[in-house]
């Protein structure tokens, strides 16, 4: 397993949520700092019985 976090950013939009690899830093303008090439957007799987999900941070999630 990695060390990342996943990173919440949006003015009024919707967007897939993002794993960032390394941990968080704090910027004083933006809030946290990442470079924005490193991140991978989540993906979530849910069982349709129990309503389990598994999140998986993956290239194939991102939008098309």
């Amino acid at each position: 397993m990695e060390l990342g976090f996943v990173l919440d950013m949006t003015h009024g939009g919707r967007l897939v949520p993002q794993w960032h690899p390394g941990a968080p830093h704090s910027s004083f303008w933006a809030g946290i700092k990442h470079p924005d090439d490193k991140g991978l957007p989540i993906g979530v799987y849910r069982c349709a019985s129990c309503g389990y999900l598994e999140s998986y941070a993956d290239a194939r999630f991102a939008p098309q």
